[in-house]
């Protein structure tokens, strides 16, 4: 009986597949599609990534690289105390600030003012009491050592006010450079963090800082031109090479291209704009640029 039943299965399989071999001969037939068209193709092998340094003609070096501005930006975090609340902010986002020049006041600094002017007052009692007792000891109507005393109070009274007027400066948030201001990390009412009350830059010198593979730096002169470019400008800008780093380091700008090496490293080459360029890319700070430099001539 097993053999049997084994047998008409078999035999019903094998109709089956006949019947399905038909359907498909007269499917093709019908539709005048070659048999070849319904044979699975193979998938196309993929294309071997090389990982390169960026595309580059032959008489220039290319690299990624940012914008920045001269000496890069500047933190300013006011004076180093555990806790520090800003009580007025003077500047916003995008004003020029003038080196010296008042952009914050921490929320002490009324107390502050109050101590300067408490001290000056003692200041200007301590020194009409030494004068006045400076006649008298003229004529020898006081002592030598009251005399002393007196002046001791002055000159005490001296170096409080000037104590006094360190710490209101220390609350006093000045500009350290003239330049603009890029970005405010903690307005009045706030507590300056650890990204501090906001960042400055010189925008008045705009750098494009290229990060250039350390197998290539040896091709880049002091001096030679370059043009940076990027999508968000709206024409290339062009600028010579000012500074090259001392020292190799791992490469921070990646591209788009996910097969780009991540573990690079690069010289940084610091090109700096010419000054009608300049003014387009003061308000680009940190933006990513493509940079080719200029070979020399004999390279």
């Amino acid at each position: 009986m097993r053999r049997r039943s084994a047998g008409r299965v078999s035999s019903g399989v094998v109709v089956l597949v006949l019947l399905v071999a038909a359907g498909v001969l007269a499917y093709a037939e019908r539709e005048k599609l070659p048999l070849a068209a319904l044979k699975a193709s193979a998938p196309a092998a993929l294309p071997d990534v090389a990982l390169a340094p960026p595309a580059r003609g032959g008489d220039s070096v290319a690299a990624l690289g940012r914008l920045q501005p001269k000496d890069g930006v500047r933190v300013i975090a006011g004076p180093a105390q555990p806790v520090a609340v800003v009580g007025e902010l003077l500047v916003d986002k995008g004003d020029p600030v003038r080196a010296g020049q008042l952009i914050a006041r921490l929320d002490d600094a009324e107390l502050r003012e109050a101590a300067v002017q408490r001290a000056e007052a003692r200041v200007a009692n301590a020194k009409a009491e030494l004068e006045r007792n400076q006649r008298l000891r003229e004529g020898s109507v006081i002592s030598v050592s009251l005399h002393e005393k007196l002046k001791l109070e002055h000159d005490v009274a001296v170096a409080d006010s000037r104590l006094a007027r360190a710490e209101l400066a220390r609350v006093e948030v000045r500009s350290p450079i003239d330049g603009q201001v890029i970005d405010v990390h903690a307005r009045a009412g706030e507590r300056v963090g650890s990204e501090g009350i906001l960042e400055l830059g010189q925008t008045q010198a705009m750098y494009a800082v290229a990060e250039v593979y350390e197998t290539e730096v040896g091709a880049v002169a002091l001096g030679a031109r370059a043009e940076v470019t990027s999508p968000a400008l709206p024409r290339p800008l062009h600028g010579a090479v000012d500074r090259v780093a001392m020292r190799v380091r791992k490469q921070d700008v990646l591209g788009t291209d996910p097969a780009a090496r991540t573990d690079a490293r690069v010289v940084e080459v610091e090109v700096r704009l010419d000054d009608a360029d300049a003014q387009l890319a003061a308000p680009l700070t940190h933006l990513q640029v493509e940079v080719a430099i200029d070979r020399p001539a004999s390279d």
